[in-house]
């Protein structure tokens, strides 16, 4: 009997872990593998959060556009005080995104900035940087994002810019460029943590959607709210412009989930 048991030990079919793509800047969603209780993800440095939708649990998982392409583990685990307790490892294969290359043309005034250009886009960077780490109490069910105006991408995520033939950091959101005025709506529920007029970004809103997601408009032409205002999903909350550093009018819309740059596309 012992020996009959260790034979079928021996033939049991293999356990094999699941391996997932993504490019640079996507987000990927995952049906959670595991039963129990206190589900937990965790992953490029970082635990996930994991939402329900039709009765099952889909962990996401946000690629920063500057993450290294190569194989990363995906660590899944449940409560050890709860049985059943239970844990498995997958694996991301991260690869590189197919990014445009951009060149524009403009003044040598909107180039280059003096020292006192400098000193406030510093400052600028840091509202925004404190911007994206005020919690909020927003808690979406199923974070999925609609599209914030109307109009043509003019500049995708993630594009290299040369601006005058000298390269600049990649687009860290898209330009979406449509007429001064056209209404520009929350593409989720959240709630206002910054409203600012910036040297570069013109007339600016980001806004916190919970569960580490944030997401930032700028060049706008006016805004309709303060910072701590809810907002349900489509509120209208400004209108495009062409404020600050714009060669036209835009929206420049950008999302972070967990401090990772990511395509906004990919939250649709």
């Amino acid at each position: 009997m012992i020996r009959l048991l260790w034979v079928l030990l021996c033939i049991a079919p293999q356990a094999y872990a699941a391996s997932y793509e993504a490019a640079q800047g996507e987000v990927l969603r995952i049906p959670v593998p595991i039963q129990g209780n206190a589900l937990t993800v965790h992953t490029l440095g970082k635990t996930w959060p994991i939402f329900e939708k039709n009765g099952q649990k889909i962990a996401w998982i946000a690629i920063h556009l500057k993450t290294k392409p190569g194989t990363y583990p995906i660590q899944w685990s449940s409560d050890h005080t709860s049985p059943p307790y239970q844990h498995t490892t997958d694996t991301i294969q991260v690869v590189k995104g197919d990014f445009r290359v951009s060149h524009i043309t403009v003044e040598k005034k909107m180039a280059s900035f003096d020292k006192a250009a400098l000193e406030r886009i510093r400052a600028d960077h840091a509202a925004i940087q404190q911007a994206y780490q005020t919690p909020t109490s927003i808690q979406n069910t199923w974070p999925a994002m609609i599209m914030p105006t109307k109009g043509v991408i003019s500049t995708p995520f993630a594009a290299q810019r040369y601006v005058n033939g000298k390269p600049r950091s990649p687009h860290s959101g898209l330009d979406i460029a449509a007429p001064t005025g056209t209404p520009v709506k929350a593409p989720l529920a959240g709630e206002v943590v910054l409203v600012a007029d910036m040297f570069l970004n013109g007339l600016l809103v980001v806004i916190g959607h919970g569960d580490g997601i944030h997401s930032i408009y700028a060049h706008l032409h006016k805004t309709f709210v303060k910072q701590g205002d809810i907002l349900k999903q489509g509120d209208v909350f400004a209108e495009v412009g062409t404020t600050g550093r714009s060669t036209g009018p835009h929206l420049h819309w950008g999302v972070q989930f967990h401090g990772n740059k990511i395509n906004p596309l990919s939250m649709l």
